[in-house]
């Protein structure tokens, strides 16, 4: 399959980007392109306009201040990935990547474009909600807020208005020594995930001082066990409370597909939830950084 015949733009600053997305009529924005060109070639969608933001370096950066940790929209995965810095301030987030995709895929793929397309099993829209990360969306009238908690619509719809373009993601950083973990079950490496679950626990003397739990693939958009969270505070923590703590996942309404009924999704997410804090668990334990 080839795409649609669509007009290819190349701005090369983000004013240049925001001033097109609020001129031009059915535009996507090509970031990595890792999904949207399969989409194309397949028709899947099908844009009057291309907005290839690849020659704006001012949306690649990571960027450490203020107790937050920032990702220009643009800074590829694998550079991510392989940052010392983002390794020692959120190590979560290297964790996750490992699971995305292939080598190849993380080597073009950007942060930015893998929240915008929002994929219910994609890993970097799981740990941004796990870590109640802020966005920054930007037009020709200027620049705007979202919370990630707000950001997902639905099946791979978002927050961004028409006009619109991700510009930042910025996330708070927990305590140094807190224990994390992001479990992922898929039928071969590489698949997207059926189900999967990034935890974060805070423990002072052996008591959780807060936690907090997502589970993505099991509904469109990633899911805080918010409820869990609460429960969990002032815990010592344990097996059994990792179990007890998971079954919370089971009362998801899951959604199903052809290959994967809502109850195995479901039973998924349980499991996903219980090994996760097993191992955030044990990390808090030990102090890891």
């Amino acid at each position: 399959m080839k795409p649609a015949p669509f007009t290819y733009h190349d701005p090369k600053t983000v004013a240049e980007a925001a001033s097109l997305l609020g001129t031009i009529e059915n535009a996507r924005v090509l970031a990595g392109g890792q999904s949207l060109m399969p989409m194309m070639n397949f028709r899947y969608v099908m844009p009057d306009h291309i907005v290839d933001i690849n020659g704006i370096g001012e949306l690649a950066y990571i960027k450490q201040s203020g107790g937050n940790l920032s990702f220009g929209a643009m800074t590829r995965q694998r550079e991510i990935e392989f940052s010392d810095e983002v390794k020692a301030a959120c190590p979560i987030i290297t964790e996750a990547l490992h699971w995305v995709g292939h080598r190849q895929t993380r080597n073009r793929g950007t942060i930015g474009g893998s929240v915008c397309h929002m994929d219910p099993s994609a890993e970097m829209c799981a740990v941004t909600a796990l870590l109640d990360g802020t966005l920054t969306a930007r037009s020709k009238s200027g620049e705007r807020k979202i919370a990630m908690a707000d950001f997902g619509q639905g099946f791979m719809s978002t927050a961004l208005a028409e006009g619109e373009m991700l510009t930042d993601i910025t996330v708070p950083l927990w305590a140094k020594g807190h224990g994390y973990a992001y479990e992922e079950f898929a039928r071969r490496h590489g698949d997207f995930a059926i189900a999967a679950s990034g935890v974060l626990v805070e423990v002072v003397n052996g008591t959780i001082k807060r936690a907090s739990i997502v589970v993505s693939g099991v509904r469109p958009n990633p899911v805080r066990l918010t409820v869990a969270e609460k429960a969990l505070a002032g815990q010592t923590p344990s097996d059994k409370l990792a179990e007890d703590v998971a079954a919370e996942a089971g009362k998801i309404d899951a959604m199903e597909d052809a290959y994967v009924t809502a109850d195995y999704r479901k039973h998924l997410g349980q499991v996903m939830v219980k090994r996760a804090l097993k191992r955030a668990f044990a990390r808090a334990a030990e102090g890891v950084k």
